[in-house]
C-alpha cells in the first residue's frame, strides 16, 4: 500500500500516512486530530539495474531515428 506524507497547517507537523491511491487525496487527520492538511508532493528515488541492455541507434523513434528535422 503507498505511503502518502501530509503537513498539518495548525501545528506545523509533517506526518505519513498508508493508504490505498484511491484515497490518497482525501482529506486526513494529523496526530493531534487537526483536519486542515495538505498532502506534500513526495519524491521517490528508484534504484536498481537495468535488466535489459539499452537499445542502440539505427531506428526507432525520434531520438536516434533521424526522424526530427
Amino acid at each position: 500500500m503507498p505511503r502518502y506524507e501530509y503537513r498539518c497547517r495548525p501545528c506545523d507537523v509533517t506526518f505519513e500516512l498508508n493508504r490505498p491511491m484511491a484515497e490518497s487525496s482525501a482529506p486526513a487527520l494529523c496526530p493531534d486530530g487537526h483536519e486542515d492538511t495538505v498532502k506534500l508532493l513526495s519524491t521517490v528515488a528508484v534504484g536498481g539495474s537495468a535488466s535489459a541492455p539499452a537499445p542502440s541507434g539505427g531506428g526507432g523513434g525520434c531520438c536516434g531515428g533521424g526522424c526530427c528535422g
